[in-house]
This record gives structure tokens, C-alpha cells and sequence, in this order.
């Protein structure tokens, strides 16, 4: 996920928090602070709501955390290699690559995360019951427990992209045996929870609190896009099988050398090519990273007589290298570079070919005209 800050590595695995956890941190601590505790433990200093809050709220982050790390844990354990794991506003979201390999795996990764945000409201509950005071502190275990159950009990909803939908989906695909109808199941279940949230959350805006509602539309709406997006992805797996990335991708792709002005480049190439990023070589023709077409036309003219393209050259991720002979379904899950490039194509150590976003959404389409078909 873009905009995010890394955190470090938990087995192996990148750990990162969206700057959005920010604006769910602040929001969570505020109404603690100003509403919750003092409502369940009146009479305290305000510093003492203050900080029983914030403490409250990065426990409740941190349960987060766990919930993701026990998907990616049983995703390891079962063969499946974790890409990330980062917090955002809406929860988090541990990023797989590929697909579980059988409906008990996708089962056991899936209820894994449910389970520990349950174990979680368990383990805070306990505690509040045992712990012979303050009240405060009490209240506060009080609300960590609620949270939790909560999240453990939404994210069982039946429906794509919540975990739920992820124990629909393999609960279809051992009794029907096809990923096809698995999907989707898990789509149409998605979607019907996204419209039911949206209908719920206009209902309370007109009704009882506007504020309480947009939070339910909002993440009805996003439910639903989840849903749809996450059906056309599954659906591109499926009908480009056996495709081979050599078939989809675009090439050979005019390359920038590393030595030029960016003026001199953008005369000789650039203002002429469709191109919206181009791979930098050096003199001996081997690829050393990427320019985009957005970094050069951000620089003044002037600038672009002494800037070299070597100055604006970023590192092309290994995410975004792939083989010709690969099967074309691995693009998918790709995050676009900007200039909207995929992926550069890299045969013998030289760039062949580029997969665009523009060839990702004709292979989409293409897909699902060859799943209908």
C-alpha cells in the first residue's frame, strides 16, 4: 500500500502502518479520552483520561497487528508467500502472494485472523473481570475487549473482502470443487453486505446521527467496491492460466540512456513515444532502473538542459521484473509503477518488453470474454 511508513519485519515479512492509522489512532483517542472513560469512571483528572486513552488505543492497533500476523503466519506455514502486512483506516490487510492451494489452507489462513482478534476480547475481558481496580483502567479493558469482539465478529461476516467471504469461498470450493463458483459466491456475498451497510447507514443518517451513519456508508461503499474488484482479479487468474506474459506485453520498449540530458532525451525519443516510462541502461546496454514520463515534465526547461537521465532514474522493484515465459495471471497482483508500467519484461539480463496498466485492463477484459465464452 502507497503512502505508508515501515515499521521493520516480523518473520521475514515487511510490517507497515498507512498514515491513516494516524487519523483512526487520534479518532479512537479522542473519544476515549473525552467520552468513554469519563462516562465509565467519572471524577479524574483529564491527563489521566488522556493517557489511559492513548494507551488504550495503541493496544487496540497493536491487536490489529496480531490479527493480520496470525493470516500471514498460517499463510507461511501453509507454502504461501506473504508480500506485506500493513495498517490502514478501515483495519489492515496482509498482502498473499498467490492463492491458497487447497479449500482446508484457504479455511485455516482465513479464520485465523477472527480467531485472535477473539482471543484478543477474551484475554481483555479476563483481565477486567480479575483485575481488582482502578475503575479506569477496568473501563479501558472493558472497551479493548468490546473492540475486539467486534472486529473478530464483522470480519466473520460472510462476504468478500472480509474474512468471512474468505470461509464462504472455501467452504464452496470443497463442496462444489470449482474456484469459479467460489468466487462468485464470495463476490455476491461481499456485495450484498456492502448494499446492506449503505442502506443501514443512509437509514441511521436520516434517523439518529449523520455522523455514525456516513462511518457505516463509507465502509459499505468500500465493501462493495472490495467485493466487485476482487471478483474481476480472481476472474483474470483464472481465464489467463497458461498464458504466457510474452503474449500481452508490449515491446520491445525504447530505452532511455543513462548519460543523456533529460532535454536531449525528450528531443530524441520521449516527445515522440507513447511511452509513459522508459527503462535506463547504461553504456553497455544493461538495465539500471526506471524514468518516468511525470518526473521529466516536472522539471522546468532549464533544469531539464543539465539534469541527466541518471539524476531521475529510480530502482526497479524485483516485484516488478518478471520472466517472458511466466504465466501472465503473476500481473495481477502487481502495483503499477508510476508511468503506469506493471512490469518490465527481462529476458538474459536485457529489458524485452513492458506490461502497462492500459495492457493490464485489456487482459482483464480479455479474461473475463474468455471465461464467458
Amino acid at each position: 500500500m502507497k503512502h505508508s511508513l515501515r515499521l521493520g519485519r516480523v518473520a521475514g515479512v515487511p510490517v507497515g502502518v498507512h498514515w491513516s492509522v494516524l487519523v483512526i489512532g487520534a479518532l479512537i483517542g479522542v473519544s476515549l479520552g473525552a467520552v468513554v472513560l469519563p462516562a465509565a469512571a467519572p471524577g479524574r483528572p483529564a491527563v489521566l483520561y488522556a493517557l489511559t486513552a492513548a494507551v488504550a488505543a495503541a493496544l487496540f492497533l497493536g491487536s490489529l497487528l496480531a490479527h493480520e500476523l496470525a493470516h500471514a503466519l498460517v499463510a507461511l506455514v501453509r507454502g504461501v508467500r506473504v508480500r506485506s502486512i500493513t495498517l490502514w483506516l478501515l483495519g489492515g490487510v496482509a498482502e498473499l502472494e498467490g492463492e491458497a492451494p487447497t479449500p482446508r489452507h484457504e479455511l485455516e489462513t482465513a479464520a485465523a485472523g477472527p480467531l485472535t482478534s477473539l482471543a484478543c476480547a477474551a484475554l481483555s475481558f479476563v483481565a477486567a473481570v480479575l483485575l481488582p481496580g482502578p475503575d479506569l483502567v477496568v473501563a479501558a479493558l472493558t472497551w479493548l475487549a468490546l473492540m475486539n469482539a467486534m472486529l473478530g465478529v464483522f470480519n466473520l461476516l460472510p462476504g468478500a473482502p472480509l474474512d468471512g467471504g474468505r470461509v464462504l469461498h472455501a467452504v464452496v470450493w470443497r463442496v462444489t470443487r470449482s474456484r469459479a463458483r467460489a468466487d462468485r459466491a464470495a463476490a455476491i456475498g461481499g456485495q450484498a453486505l456492502g448494499m446492506a451497510l449503505i442502506a443501514f447507514g443512509i437509514a441511521e443518517i436520516f434517523l439518529l446521527s449523520w455522523s455514525g451513519g456516513l462511518w457505516i456508508l463509507i465502509i459499505g461503499w468500500f465493501l462493495m467496491s472490495a467485493a466487485k474488484g476482487e471478483y474481476v482479479a480472481a476472474t483474470a487468474r483464472r481465464g489467463l492460466g497458461g498464458v504466457p506474459v510474452r503474449d500481452v506485453m508490449t515491446g520491445p520498449p525504447e530505452v532511455a540512456p543513462a548519460w543523456l540530458t533529460i532535454e536531449d532525451f525528450a528531443a530524441a525519443t520521449a516527445l515522440r513515444s507513447h511511452q509513459t516510462a522508459y527503462v535506463v541502461v547504461d553504456f553497455e546496454g544493461r538495465p539500471v532502473g526506471y524514468l518516468s514520463l511525470d518526473a521529466m515534465a516536472a522539471l522546468s526547461p532549464r533544469a531539464r538542459a543539465v539534469t541527466r537521465v541518471s539524476d531521475l532514474t529510480r530502482p526497479v522493484p524485483p516485484d516488478n521484473v518478471v520472466t517472458p515465459d511466466e504465466e501472465a495471471a503473476v500481473l495481477v497482483t502487481k502495483r503499477p509503477l508510476p508511468g503506469q508500467v506493471v512490469a518490465f519484461v527481462v529476458d538474459g539480463g536485457h529489458v524485452v518488453g513492458v506490461v502497462t496498466a492500459a495492457d493490464l485492463n485489456r487482459m482483464l477484459r480479455q479474461a473475463m470474454l474468455r471465461q464467458a465464452a
